[in-house]
């Protein structure tokens, strides 16, 4: 059959997840719909060596099916570092639901969504992210056993961890940069104020940080101007604040070439997964002397209650290696400048040697 020239160039051109410059040896993608409730999913498994592939389900207005791709193919990769450096008998996987999380949520379209994770047969295990909320999750639960944080399978929501573990790496960060884990009177640009965010900033707060904070959620914002003393700049000013931290807490890809040069800070210590937009944005801020704190291992917090929260499980337990985080970043930040190497390659290494060459059947 004789196909049309312009018919040939778009078969050509057309552009797979296999093809995808973030596809990373992904060994499962699912593009998963339900035209009666109107989801549009994609769910993503990297690497399962470890164990299952756990991570959060992530609603975001997304521009594109590109651009969800692009997130949901970084962030699952993400998550496979994260839960190896947190020694956690996991791979990772992630998922985003393509939908305004303020209009087009619906408890029909958040089991049909449950319904496509327990297809899956427990190849990808499901948790909070960004724009799902722990009554959200409790209603994804309902159609899968493959979904943690709810109350039926732990702690409920693992937010609260991951503030602790991102405000201890604050800390551990100030540490070695100010030689003091004292955050009495320095000052904190905090980018992202949803639930992880606003209890970094209290703790900070209560630390005698001062902040400077930011969100797209105008409420938010009042919230942490009357509660917490706070002043506000709007989102795209967050990263040029003259502070002593910057601590993004919203969505990744904030640190590039156009922004860095413009930090006028000394650390980078934040919640929000995949900060830099390139592995090469790490080297750029080692080069102009800010330090670093990888995301995946400052952010851990969450994923460490949702791994091990089980049933009748200690919160003990949960705090102490939530508590941890500190020490691996110190570990990170001394051989980084043992071997005057970035620390998101640093920490990508500690990562890899516990994920590439381990197998877990289970």
């Amino acid at each position: 059959m004789n196909v049309p020239l312009h018919n040939k160039i778009t078969i050509d051109t057309y552009m797979t997840p296999l093809d995808h410059p973030e596809f990373a040896g992904h060994e499962q993608i699912v593009f998963a719909t339900d035209n009666e409730t109107g989801l549009k999913a994609i769910i993503a498994v990297h690497n399962t060596n470890r164990g299952p592939g756990l991570g959060g389900c992530r609603m975001w207005n997304y521009a594109s099916a590109n651009e969800a791709l692009t997130d949901v193919l970084r962030l699952s990769k993400g998550m496979t570092y994260k839960n190896a450096l947190a020694d956690l008998a996991l791979g990772g996987g992630k998922s985003v639901i393509i939908a305004n999380p303020r209009t087009d949520k619906t408890p029909e379209l958040l089991r049909a969504f449950g319904r496509h994770i327990n297809r899956l047969s427990g190849s990808y295990i499901t948790a909070e992210d960004v724009g799902i909320s722990s009554d959200d999750m409790e209603i994804i639960g309902s159609q899968t056993q493959f979904a943690r944080g709810t109350e039926a399978t732990g702690f409920g929501d693992p937010s609260p961890y991951t503030a602790l573990g991102t405000f201890v790496g604050i800390k551990a960060a100030a540490k070695h940069k100010f030689g003091s884990e004292d955050l009495t009177g320095l000052t904190v640009s905090l980018k992202g104020l949803g639930h992880v965010g606003y209890d970094v900033a209290r703790q900070l707060h209560e630390a005698g940080a001062r902040l400077i904070v930011s969100d797209i959620y105008d409420p938010a914002v009042q919230r942490a101007i009357e509660e917490l003393g706070a002043s506000s700049v709007s989102p795209d000013d967050a990263h040029l604040v003259e502070a002593d931290i910057f601590a993004p807490c919203a969505l990744g890809g904030g640190l590039n070439a156009d922004t860095i040069p413009q930090l006028k800070v000394a650390v980078v210590a934040g919640a929000a997964n995949n900060q830099l937009e390139t592995p090469e944005d790490g080297a750029a801020l080692m080069k102009r002397g800010i330090l670093y704190a990888p995301d995946y291992a400052i952010n851990a917090g969450g994923v460490i209650s949702v791994a091990l929260g089980e049933p009748g499980a200690s919160d003990t337990i949960v705090r102490q290696k939530t508590l941890a985080i500190g020490g691996t970043l110190s570990q990170i930040f001394d051989r980084a400048d043992a071997e005057k190497r970035p620390t998101n390659i640093i920490a990508d290494e500690l990562a890899e040697e516990r994920f590439q060459h381990h197998h877990n059947p289970a």
